[in-house]
Order: C-alpha cells, then sequence, then structure tokens
C-alpha cells in the first residue's frame, strides 16, 4: 500500500449470503471493530440486504455497496436493479464485473462497460474487477486479459469519472478456491494494471487509483498482500462474512 498516494479500501462482498436478520447480526458485530479503521470501509450486500445495511450504517465509517447494476435507467428489464434505484436508496459503491458474473451469467467486456458508465452517472463508485483465468495463466496471457477488460471498462469514461472506480484484481483461479496468488504475483499484476490505466489517463490518475487484490485474501495471508507497495486493499469474499475475519483484514489496512 502506498497512503501518500491513495486509499487503501477493504471491501467485503457477501454474494448470495446472508438474510436480512443475519445481516443485522453481522453488521451490529463489524460496527464496533470498524470504527478503529483508518482504511476505507465497504460491505457489498445481496439487494434484499441494502435498506437494512444503509439504515444501520448511519453514522458509522462503513459505506455499503450493491453486488452488481444495470445499464438502463429503466424499462422491460425483469429482476434487474438500476443506479438510480441504488443511489436514491443511499447506496455509494457497486461491483462491477465480478468474475462470477462473467461466467454464470453472460457478463462479458461491453456489458461491464456500459454498466459503468451508467453507475458512475448515476453518482456511484465502481468497483471494477478484472481477473484471468488459469489456463490464461498458464498461457502466459494475465497481462493481455487484464489489459483488455481494464481498457474496454473505461472505455468512454472520463478522467474526472475514472477517479471514482476502484479496480479489484482478481485471478479467477483463486476466487472460493482456497487457492491464492502470492504476494509478489498480485503486485505484479496490480502494478501492471496501474500502468494500463497510466496509458488510458495519465500517472497521477493511475497513482491515486486504489487496486485492490480479490483472490481469497484472509487473516493468515493479508499482511504479507498489504505490504505490497500496487496492492491498495482487498475486495473479500468468504472473508467478509465473519467480523472477526474482517476486522483482521481491516486491522492489517490501516497499519
Amino acid at each position: 500500500m502506498n497512503k501518500e498516494l491513495r486509499q487503501a479500501i477493504i471491501a467485503g462482498n457477501w454474494k448470495m449470503n446472508k438474510t436480512r436478520s443475519e445481516a443485522k447480526t453481522l453488521i451490529e458485530d463489524l460496527k464496533p471493530i470498524a470504527e478503529k479503521a483508518t482504511c476505507g470501509v465497504v460491505i457489498c450486500v445481496p439487494y434484499t440486504n441494502l435498506e437494512t445495511a444503509v439504515e444501520l450504517t448511519k453514522g458509522t465509517n462503513i459505506k455499503v455497496g450493491a453486488e452488481n447494476v444495470h445499464f438502463k435507467k429503466s424499462g422491460a428489464f425483469t429482476g434487474e436493479i438500476s443506479a438510480d434505484m441504488l443511489t436514491e436508496m443511499g447506496v455509494e459503491y457497486v461491483i462491477i464485473g465480478h468474475s462470477e458474473r462473467r461466467q454464470y451469467f453472460g457478463e462479458t467486456d461491453l456489458t461491464v462497460n456500459r454498466r459503468v458508465k451508467a453507475a458512475l452517472a448515476a453518482g456511484l463508485k465502481v468497483i471494477l474487477c478484472v481477473g484471468e483465468m488459469l489456463s490464461e495463466r498458464e498461457d502466459g496471457i494475465t497481462e493481455d486479459v487484464v489489459e483488455l477488460q481494464t481498457v474496454a471498462a473505461f472505455t468512454g469514461v472520463s478522467e474526472e469519472d475514472a477517479k471514482n472506480v476502484i479496480i479489484a484484481y482478481e485471478p479467477v483461479w483463486a476466487i472460493g478456491t482456497g487457492k491464492t496468488a502470492t504476494a509478489e504475483q498480485a503486485n505484479e499484476v496490480c502494478s501492471f494494471i496501474r500502468g494500463v490505466v497510466a496509458k488510458r489517463y495519465n500517472k497521477a490518475v493511475a497513482d491515486g487509483m486504489t487496486i485492490q487484490y480479490g483472490g481469497s485474501m484472509n487473516p493468515k495471508n493479508a499482511a504479507e498482500l498489504l505490504a505490497q507497495p500496487d496492492v491498495d486493499g482487498g475486495l473479500i469474499g468468504g472473508a467478509s462474512l465473519k467480523a472477526a475475519d474482517f476486522g483482521v483484514l481491516l486491522e492489517e489496512a490501516s497499519k
């Protein structure tokens, strides 16, 4: 982390977990832990928990995010949620392009770009996910893949709007598998992504952009990962579902 240039942020991605009552318990447990953190704290929760999360985190340092957003303002899109619906509720962040959305729900670089622009236009801050599959890493094309995903996502996004984007590097082979990129591997790709942003915009935008690691960060490996100069926090899956575990990550990112 380089806190002189940018903020370290730990964001929880709850995925399809927690009923409203379970969400309330977790958030109440998390609040006294999070108030000690000097890093950014975000919890991205299922749609059904958003209202609960927004209400319970008022007056705290915990920000609330959604796990996805549609690219249209309204219309015949059964089951979808627009950016305006989220902002009206008090949601501040949204995850876009997560590997599970790409793998299971037909997300493409084009739809990621459309969602990014819609979210930014509505005033949301975006957590943009990019990352390679295991076969792509083994073929030596990790940089090609993440560059394409990054450039595509920022197409038509102004320099000013780009400042409201966080990038989460999530190697797909390390999502929910228990496998983790080494600290050096994570930093290498995060540094490369920063270079892509610098080419797309400029060095100042790249230096100021928070780039997280999103591949199975947990209490055991957080310190080593967060010690890397280009790893500015994490997008956290399983470890975000337990207040104590999430608290360890907040503590490490606050050092």
